[in-house]
């Protein structure tokens, strides 16, 4: 029989993260599991390694790189194609980034509640940041695991964007309340599988239009619409090795300073995704309350990225993609069971 938690990892040129995210998995006290790892193409290794010291994980190889949600729609779909029907209502995915290390209870804190609560369609634990030096040398590579605070779920704002709670805060016990939050972080997320099926766009879960970046958000924003709720349970501790983050609460000066610092690709996929999440999610009446935070908010975005970083790029993209994200849309009010109203007091 196939377990009951699918735990899917995509990797690309990640070598210097799998051995220690595998470690952590194994030592899992919560034991009803499989691995699937879908490889985006990568060249330094990760293959070999693997099918060397993990012959009973699943891997799917990609010829190239496809993204963080196509990859991720892979792993989900082999997974749902191993349960029946029946099975998907208690069946659940775990979407990891592979630059995750789990504490070894992890798992089972977050199972410990997925009975408890049936009306959460997602789940998540306190996750911390992890620095970390010479991670591709076994000898000299040092890990800290910090008490600086990467997310405790997805919070959103009046101005409609959605940041990682608490990031970059210090860890004193300010979210150590298990709670309802409007979503989970894309980096570790347990997914229910039925929440999954409910959401799903023909082969997509994740939106693959995103190909990375925000993608996490859609998902969370369609499955609020669709009914279902999110679960933070700080007692579930992981730390994650962030690429691109700067702290929750910054203003829009700094946000600004902190897109300087990261690459044109990534700034790309963050910007046109934004206007994605905004055409395919919010209501025209949400645009019309939050107009005195949205307008400034995103005009400031579109003229700085236009002026500085290519941002014309990321708005043409976003205006080719309006068809299909509108098609989308439909796809989820077809199906929606809570009101624009209800949606809203989670950005108010």
């Amino acid at each position: 029989m196939y377990p009951n938690v699918s735990i899917n990892i995509v990797a690309w040129n990640s070598m210097k993260f799998i051995p220690d995210l595998m470690k952590s998995i194994m030592a899992q006290t919560y034991r009803d599991f499989n691995v699937v790892i879908v490889d985006n193409g990568s060249n330094d290794g990760v293959e070999a390694y693997v099918r060397e010291h993990y012959p009973d994980v699943v891997l799917i190889r990609n010829a190239r790189n496809l993204g963080f949600a196509p990859a991720h729609n892979q792993g989900i779909r082999y997974a749902l194609e191993h349960w029946t029907e029946t099975d998907v209502k208690d069946r659940f995915v775990l979407v990891t980034n592979p630059d995750i290390i789990f504490t070894p209870t992890y798992l089972e804190e977050l199972m410990a509640q997925v009975h408890a609560h049936p009306e959460c369609g997602s789940f998540g634990g306190k996750l911390l940041r992890a620095f970390g030096e010479n991670l591709t040398d076994e000898v000299m590579k040092e890990t800290i695991h910090s008490d600086r605070i990467d997310s405790t779920g997805l919070n959103p704002h009046r101005n409609f964007t959605v940041t990682d709670r608490g990031a970059g805060e210090m860890d004193e016990g300010q979210f150590d309340t298990q709670g309802p939050v409007f979503g989970i972080s894309g980096a570790l997320v347990l997914y229910r599988a039925a929440a999954l099926q409910d959401a799903r766009y023909k082969d997509e879960f994740f939106d693959h239009h995103f190909f990375a970046y925000k993608e996490d958000v859609d998902l969370a924003w369609r499955l609020q619409q669709l009914g279902w709720d999110a679960l933070y349970v700080p007692q579930a501790k992981a730390f994650h090795y962030r690429g691109m983050y700067g702290p929750e609460k910054s203003g829009l000066m700094q946000k600004l300073r902190n897109w300087r610092t990261k690459s044109a690709i990534r700034n790309f996929y963050s910007t046109r995704n934004q206007w994605l999440l905004l055409m395919k999610n919010m209501e025209v009446v949400h645009a019309i309350l939050a107009l005195p935070w949205l307008l400034p908010y995103e005009t400031a975005r579109f003229v700085y990225v236009v002026l500085f970083d290519r941002g014309l790029k990321a708005f043409l993209g976003a205006l080719a993609l309006s068809p299909v994200m509108l098609k989308k849309r439909q796809a989820t009010r077809l199906k929606q069971k809570r009101s624009g109203s209800e949606i809203r007091r989670w950005f108010i």
